[in-house]
C-alpha cells in the first residue's frame, strides 16, 4: 500500500514530520517498508532563464540558445517548439542524470555547434506524460534548485511517497483515509470529517440492477447510478499527480477515479459504458461454466461453474469483485455510464482471482473484506466527483440486496489490559482510543464499526487499545517470587540426557523417526519380545498387537517402506521407551539408530562404499560421549540373538554394566523384515550412563601436560583366537598413572608364525605428569607392559 504525505493530510490534520509518521505507522502494525524521496532524482536541476533564442543555419527546428544559469551565460541547443527568449526553463547541466531518458547529459555537438546542457521537459523528469516542450516557469531565480521551487510552489510533484505492508487482518488499512484513522488515535493529528454527498436524482437510471436468489451469499448488496453527459478526457494534474506517485499510470478520468476510490477510501468501483449494456440491465449470478469475456487487461478468461459474474442480455460483462470486461469499458467517445458499487463475498473472490490467476486491485482488496455498510456513501462520493470534473446528470440510485449486518458489539473490561497485556491503562484512555477508531461506546459494550471484520472478541479490543497505546511502554517486571534461591531447574536429567543424544544423533546425519509403540506380533518376536505379557487386549489393527520390545523393528520397517520407493541408502534413529512387560515400570528409554545401503551414492572416484560395523560403533560412541559416558569402555560379545554373532560388539563399563550394543542385524532378521543390503544398527541405554559425581553445570578443568609424550611399539606373537582387544585391555592396565592411550597398528598372521599364531604390534603412549622421563623409567614400565600382555593373552614378545 503506498500514498504520499499529501493525500494523507487530505483525511489527517497534522504538523507530524514523515519521520514521526513512519515511526507511528510501524508501531501500530502497518510496518512501513521504503519511503521513496520523489525530490532526490531532481536535485541535480537548476533553474535558468533564456536569454536569446536563434534558428540553428543547419536546422529549421533547432535554437542555439544563451541560458543564463547559475554557472555563468551556457549555449544550449533545444529542438522543442516553445524554446523562445525570455522563459524561466529548467536546466540539466553537463553530468547531471535525466530520468525520464536514463541518460546522463554531456557536453556535445549539434549540427557543428557545441551545446552545454539540455533545457527539461515534464516528461523528461517524470513529473508527468507531457513533452510537447519545455517546461516554462512562472517564477523562479537563476541558479535555484528546481526540487526547491517545486517544494514551494507545487509540493504534490516532490511529495515523499510511504509504502507499508498490510496483514491480512486490517483491510481497513488498505485506504489512505484507514491509516489516517490509526494514526490520529495514536495522537498524531486530528481525523478530518468525510464529507456527506449530495447527490439527487435527477431522473430514474434506464439500467436496472438484479440479483439471482442462489447468488445472495456471494453479492448480497449492489448499488448503481447512472449519469449522462459525461465529456471524458484527461484527470485533473492534482489527480494524475497522485495516482503516479503510488505506481498508477492515469488512463482517463473515468478509468482514474475507480483507482482513485480503491486506494483513497477502499471502496473499489467499476464503471460501465452505458450505451454498450444490451436490453438495459446487469444481472449478477453464479456462472454455468464456460462462458467466456475479454477482459479489461485484453486477455480472454474462461469461467468455472459457481464463479460470481455480471451479464448483460448479450452476456458476461464483468467479473464479481475482480475485474470489468473490455466491451462495456470506458472509452473517450463514452458519453452516458453506469457506476456500479458492490460488495463480494472475501472467500468466493478470492477462489476466482486464484483460478483465473488474475491479481487486481480490486480482487486485494475485496478478499480481505471491505466495509460493506460504506458501499452507498462511496458510490455516491465517486458520482459526486464525476459530475464535478466531468459534468453530466446523475439518475435516482438503484439497489438489489441488502447491506449485509455486521453489528456486533463486545463487553469492555479495563482490567482485562493489564491481565492479558501487562499495560496499565486507565479505562478513560481506553474508551478514548475505542472512539477515535470509529467504536461506538454504550456503557460497558462496544460496538465494532462495520470496517474491522478483524474485531472477533473482548480479546481484540484489548489488542486495539494496547497497539494505540504502543507496546514499547510495555516494562517488563520480575515474576513473582516463589522461594528463595535460584529455582531447580525444569528438566530431569534424563530429560536432559535424552535430548542431548537426539540432538547429537540428528548432527550426525540421521533423520528422526517417530513410530507406533505397537508393533506385529512376528516383528516383536525377532527382537525378543511378543509374548502375552505385551500383547494388547484391543488393538488398533493385526499389525499393531504387541508392545515393542525395541526401537530396531519400527526403524527396520520405515526403511522398508523407503527402499519400496526407490530410496535404498537410509539412516534413521528413534528415541523413545521399549517394553520388556505390560505392568507399569516395565519399560527402558533407548536410543537406536539405523544404517542401511551405503555411504554415498556411486561415483567415479569410488569413494562409495556399502555401511559397516565402525559406522555405527563411531557414530554409537559420539553419542555415549554426549551424554557423559566414560571414555574408556570395554567391548565385549555376546549380545542378543538379532544381532550377528561375529559382527557386533557390546559397550561396557564392567560385564554387567551394558551401556550400548553397535554391530551389523543377523541375516535372518534382515530377510524378515524385506530389508535389501548390508543393515547396521546400534542399541543404547541412557539410563545406564552414570551420572556425574559432581552435579552442576561448569565443566571441569581442562588438564594439559607441558611434558613431552613419549611412544613404544611392541609386538605380541598370541594365538589366533585371542582378541586384540583383550591385549590393549591388558596393556592399559600395566601403568594407569603414565600409560595415555594403546592402538593397534598392526597384524601379521601365517609365514613363520604357524597357522595357529598371529602377531598383533601395539603403540603405547606414556604421558608423564610431574616429570621427564628418564630410560629408566620407560624400561620400567615396558616391562609391566610385557608382564600384563604375557599373563593376560599367554602370548610372547615377537623378537
Amino acid at each position: 500500500m503506498k500514498f504520499t504525505l499529501s493525500w494523507l493530510k487530505q483525511h489527517l490534520d497534522t504538523a507530524a514530520s514523515v519521520d514521526e509518521i513512519t515511526y507511528a505507522l510501524t508501531d501500530l502494525g502497518l510496518e512501513v517498508e521504503g519511503v521513496e524521496d520523489r525530490g532526490a532524482k531532481l536535485a541535480d536541476f537548476t533553474i535558468g532563464h533564456v536569454i536569446s533564442a536563434e534558428k540553428h543555419p543547419d536546422a529549421d527546428r533547432l535554437r542555439v540558445c544563451q541560458v543564463a544559469t547559475d554557472e555563468g551565460t551556457k549555449q544550449i541547443i533545444c529542438g522543442a517548439p516553445n524554446a523562445r527568449e525570455g522563459i524561466t526553463v529548467v536546466v540539466a547541466k553537463p553530468g547531471v542524470y535525466v530520468p525520464g531518458i536514463d541518460t546522463t547529459i554531456g557536453v556535445g555537438k549539434i549540427r557543428g555547434i557545441e551545446s552545454f546542457g539540455m533545457m527539461a521537459s515534464e516528461r523528461e523528469m517524470e513529473l508527468s506524460d507531457e513533452h510537447d516542450g519545455i517546461i516554462e516557469l512562472p517564477s523562479g531565480e537563476v541558479g535555484e534548485r528546481f526540487v526547491d521551487w517545486l517544494a514551494a510552489n507545487d509540493p504534490a510533484k516532490v511529495d515523499p511517497v510511504i509504502e507499508i505492508a498490510i496483514t491480512p487482518n486490517r483491510p481497513d488499512a488498505l485506504g489512505v483515509r484507514g491509516i489516517a484513522r490509526d494514526l490520529a488515535a495514536r495522537g498524531l493529528g486530528t481525523l478530518k470529517p468525510m464529507r456527506d454527498p449530495n447527490v439527487e436524482g435527477a431522473y430514474p437510471s434506464p439500467v436496472s440492477i438484479t440479483i439471482d436468489e442462489d447468488t445472495r451469499d456471494q453479492c448480497p448488496v449492489f448499488f448503481g447510478r447512472h449519469i449522462r453527459g459525461v465529456q471524458n478526457g484527461l484527470s485533473p494534474a492534482w489527480l494524475q499527480d497522485r495516482l503516479r506517485a503510488i505506481g498508477l499510470r492515469p488512463i482517463s478520468f473515468l478509468v482514474d477515479v475507480t483507482n482513485y476510490f480503491t486506494f483513497d477510501l477502499n471502496r473499489p468501483l467499476h464503471v460501465f459504458d452505458a450505451d454498450k449494456i444490451e436490453g438495459g440491465a446487469l444481472r449478477v449470478h453464479r456462472a454455468t461454466g464456460g462462458e467466456t469475456l475479454m477482459g479489461l487487461d485484453d486477455k480472454e478468461y474462461t469461467f468455472e461453474p459457481d464463479m460470481t459474474l455480471i451479464s448483460d442480455a448479450e452476456g458476461v460483462e464483468s467479473i464479481g469483485g475482480v475485474m470489468g470486461g473490455l466491451r462495456t469499458g470506458c472509452t473517450p467517445e463514452t458519453v452516458n455510464v453506469f457506476v456500479e458499487a458492490a460488495y463480494f463475498d472475501p472467500v468466493r473472490t478470492a477462489y476466482t482471482g486464484r483460478a483465473l490467476k488474475i491479481n487486481s486491485d480490486a480482487r486485494y482488496r475485496f478478499e480481505r473484506g471491505i466495509d460493506p455498510a460504506f458501499t452507498p456513501t462511496g458510490l455516491d462520493l465517486a458520482c459526486e466527483l464525476i459530475v464535478e470534473i466531468a459534468g453530466g446528470e446523475v439518475s435516482s440510485r438503484v439497489q438489489a440486496g441488502e447491506v449485509p449486518n455486521t453489528a456486533r458489539a463486545y463487553r469492555l473490561n479495563a482490567a482485562r489490559v493489564q491481565s492479558l497485556v501487562g499495560m496499565d491503562i486507565p479505562e478513560s484512555e481506553q474508551r478514548q482510543t475505542l472512539t477515535a477508531l470509529g467504536f461506538r461506546l454504550e456503557g460497558d459494550m462496544a460496538h465494532v464499526p462495520s470496517w474491522r471484520p478483524d474485531v472477533m472478541g473482548e480479546a481484540d479490543l484489548v489488542e486495539e487499545v494496547a497497539r494505540i497505546a504502543s507496546l514499547t511502554k510495555l516494562k517488563g517486571r520480575p515474576l513473582p517470587r516463589i522461594g528463595e534461591g535460584v529455582p531447580k531447574p525444569v528438566m530431569t536429567p534424563m530429560q536432559r540426557r535424552e535430548q542431548i543424544a537426539r540432538r547429537t544423533t540428528a548432527a550426525l546425519g540421521y533423520n528422526e523417526c517417530v513410530t507406533y509403540s505397537f508393533i506385529d506380533q512376528a516383528s516383536a518376536a525377532l527382537f525378543g519380545g511378543g509374548d502375552d505379557a505385551t500383547m494388547l487386549e484391543n488393538p488398533i489393527s493385526s499389525d499393531m498387537s504387541h508392545m515393542r520390545p525395541a526401537l530396531l523393528p519400527g526403524l527396520l520397517q520405515a526403511a522398508a517402506r523407503n527402499q519400496a520407493r526407490g530410496n535404498m541408502d537410509v539412516a534413521l534413529f528413534e528415541v523413545g521407551p521399549a517394553f520388556h512387560g505390560g505392568e507399569p515400570g516395565e519399560q527402558h528409554l533407548l536410543v537406536s539408530g539405523l544404517l542401511v545401503g551405503r555411504t554415498g551414492p556411486k561415483d567415479v572416484h569410488g569413494a562409495s562404499r556399502a555401511v559397516d560395523v565402525f559406522d555405527v560403533k563411531a557414530d554409537a560412541e559420539a553419542v555415549l560421549a554426549a551424554m557423559g559416558a566414560p571414555a574408556r569402555v570395554q567391548i565385549l560379545r555376546g549380545a542378543a540373538g538379532w544381532w550377528h554373532p561375529g559382527r557386533h560388539g557390546m559397550i561396557c563399563l564392567g560385564p554387567k554394566k551394558i551401556l550400548g550394543v553397535y554391530g551389523e542385524l543377523h541375516p535372518r532378521v534382515i530377510e524378515a523384515m524385506d530389508i535389501k543390503g548390508p543393515a547396521m544398527a546400534f542399541t543404547l541405554w541412557p539410563g545406564e550412563v552414570p551420572m556425574p559425581r559432581k552435579a552442576g553445570a561448569n565443566r571441569g578443568a581442562l588438564e594439559i601436560s607441558d611434558l613431552q609424550a613419549v611412544e613404544r611399539d611392541f609386538a605380541f606373537v598370541v594365538d589366533a583366537d585371542v582378541e586384540a582387544l583383550t591385549l590393549v585391555n591388558a596393556a592399559l592396565g600395566a601403568d594407569k598413572a603414565l600409560i595415555a592411550d594403546v592402538r593397534v597398528f598392526d597384524e601379521f598372521i601365517g609365514g613363520s608364525l604357524g597357522e595357529d599364531k598371529k602377531s598383533l604390534a601395539i603403540t603405547v603412549r606414556l604421558q608423564p605428569r610431574d616429570a621427564t622421563l628418564k630410560d629408566a623409567d620407560i624400561e620400567a614400565v615396558g616391562h609391566k607392559v610385557v608382564e600384563k600382555v604375557t599373563k593376560a593373552t599367554g602370548g610372547t614378545l615377537r623378537g
